[in-house]
Protein backbone atom coordinates (compact mmCIF):
# COMPACT_ATOMS: atom_id res chain seq x y z
CA UNK A 1 0.00 0.00 0.00
CA UNK A 2 1.33 3.41 -0.96
CA UNK A 3 1.47 6.23 1.55
CA UNK A 4 -0.07 9.57 0.64
CA UNK A 5 2.29 12.41 1.51
CA UNK A 6 0.80 15.77 2.23
CA UNK A 7 2.68 18.38 0.22
CA UNK A 8 2.07 22.04 -0.48
CA UNK A 9 3.43 21.85 -4.02
CA UNK A 10 2.16 19.50 -6.73
CA UNK A 11 4.37 16.42 -6.81
CA UNK A 12 3.30 15.50 -10.34
CA UNK A 13 4.37 18.93 -11.62
CA UNK A 14 7.74 18.65 -9.87
CA UNK A 15 8.27 15.22 -11.44
CA UNK A 16 7.35 16.60 -14.87
CA UNK A 17 9.87 19.44 -14.47
CA UNK A 18 12.55 16.94 -13.41
CA UNK A 19 11.87 14.81 -16.51
CA UNK A 20 12.50 17.77 -18.83
CA UNK A 21 16.19 17.64 -17.88
CA UNK A 22 17.96 15.17 -20.16
CA UNK A 23 20.57 14.39 -17.51
CA UNK A 24 17.95 13.13 -15.06
CA UNK A 25 17.16 9.47 -15.55
CA UNK A 26 14.50 7.63 -13.63
CA UNK A 27 13.07 9.44 -10.62
CA UNK A 28 12.22 7.53 -7.45
CA UNK A 29 8.69 8.06 -6.20
CA UNK A 30 9.77 9.80 -3.01
CA UNK A 31 12.14 12.27 -4.74
CA UNK A 32 9.50 14.80 -5.88
CA UNK A 33 7.97 14.64 -2.40
CA UNK A 34 11.32 15.59 -0.86
CA UNK A 35 11.81 18.35 -3.43
CA UNK A 36 8.34 19.67 -2.55
CA UNK A 37 9.19 19.74 1.15
CA UNK A 38 12.55 21.43 0.48
CA UNK A 39 10.80 24.05 -1.66
CA UNK A 40 8.27 24.66 1.11
CA UNK A 41 11.01 25.15 3.72
CA UNK A 42 13.00 27.43 1.40
CA UNK A 43 10.02 29.69 0.71
CA UNK A 44 9.13 29.74 4.40
CA UNK A 45 12.68 30.87 5.23
CA UNK A 46 12.64 33.61 2.57
CA UNK A 47 9.27 34.92 3.74
CA UNK A 48 10.27 34.87 7.42
CA UNK A 49 13.46 36.84 6.70
CA UNK A 50 11.48 39.34 4.62
CA UNK A 51 8.86 39.69 7.38
CA UNK A 52 11.60 40.45 9.94
CA UNK A 53 12.87 43.21 7.68
CA UNK A 54 9.38 44.62 7.18
CA UNK A 55 8.50 44.53 10.89
CA UNK A 56 11.72 46.35 11.76
CA UNK A 57 10.55 49.15 9.46
CA UNK A 58 6.92 49.06 10.57
CA UNK A 59 5.59 47.93 7.20
CA UNK A 60 2.53 45.70 6.71
CA UNK A 61 2.37 44.91 2.98
CA UNK A 62 5.05 42.74 1.39
CA UNK A 63 6.18 43.83 -2.04
CA UNK A 64 8.72 42.56 -4.55
CA UNK A 65 11.16 45.29 -3.52
CA UNK A 66 11.14 43.92 0.06
CA UNK A 67 12.01 40.45 -1.22
CA UNK A 68 14.84 41.94 -3.27
CA UNK A 69 16.21 43.76 -0.24
CA UNK A 70 16.19 40.52 1.76
CA UNK A 71 17.88 38.58 -1.04
CA UNK A 72 20.57 41.24 -1.39
CA UNK A 73 21.27 41.44 2.37
CA UNK A 74 20.97 37.84 3.62
CA UNK A 75 23.95 35.70 2.64
CA UNK A 76 22.07 32.40 2.25
CA UNK A 77 20.04 33.93 -0.60
CA UNK A 78 23.08 35.13 -2.58
CA UNK A 79 22.38 32.67 -5.39
CA UNK A 80 19.20 34.63 -6.21
CA UNK A 81 20.89 38.02 -6.70
CA UNK A 82 21.01 37.65 -10.50
CA UNK A 83 17.29 36.83 -10.58
CA UNK A 84 16.29 40.08 -8.80
CA UNK A 85 18.80 42.38 -10.51
CA UNK A 86 16.07 43.94 -12.68
CA UNK A 87 13.71 44.64 -9.76
CA UNK A 88 13.67 48.28 -8.60
CA UNK A 89 15.43 48.94 -5.29
CA UNK A 90 13.46 49.44 -2.09
CA UNK A 91 12.82 53.13 -1.38
CA UNK A 92 12.25 54.23 2.20
CA UNK A 93 8.89 56.03 2.52
CA UNK A 94 9.32 59.65 3.56
CA UNK A 95 7.90 60.59 6.95
CA UNK A 96 6.05 63.67 5.62
CA UNK A 97 4.09 61.51 3.14
CA UNK A 98 0.89 60.60 4.91
CA UNK A 99 -2.52 59.43 3.84
CA UNK A 100 -3.37 62.81 2.27
CA UNK A 101 -3.44 62.93 -1.50
CA UNK A 102 -2.36 59.31 -1.82
CA UNK A 103 -5.50 58.22 -3.65
CA UNK A 104 -4.08 58.98 -7.09
CA UNK A 105 -1.12 56.64 -6.47
CA UNK A 106 -3.18 53.73 -5.20
CA UNK A 107 -4.50 52.76 -8.60
CA UNK A 108 -8.10 52.60 -7.49
CA UNK A 109 -11.02 53.07 -9.82
CA UNK A 110 -11.52 56.76 -9.10
CA UNK A 111 -14.63 58.87 -9.53
CA UNK A 112 -16.83 58.31 -12.54
CA UNK A 113 -15.55 54.88 -13.50
CA UNK A 114 -17.52 51.69 -13.21
CA UNK A 115 -21.21 51.28 -12.59
CA UNK A 116 -23.17 54.23 -11.22
CA UNK A 117 -24.67 53.88 -7.78
CA UNK A 118 -27.98 52.02 -7.80
CA UNK A 119 -27.99 51.47 -11.56
CA UNK A 120 -27.87 47.66 -11.30
CA UNK A 121 -30.74 47.48 -8.80
CA UNK A 122 -33.16 49.42 -10.96
CA UNK A 123 -32.83 46.90 -13.79
CA UNK A 124 -33.41 43.96 -11.50
CA UNK A 125 -36.50 45.52 -9.93
CA UNK A 126 -38.05 46.29 -13.34
CA UNK A 127 -37.81 42.66 -14.48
Amino acid sequence: MQKKYKTKFPVARIKKIMRTDEEVGKVAQVTPVLISKALELFIQSLIEETCKEMQSRGLNKMQLTHLKKTIMEVEKFDFLKDQVAGVPDFVEPKEDEGEEGGDSKRGGRGVGKGQAKGKGRAKKEEA
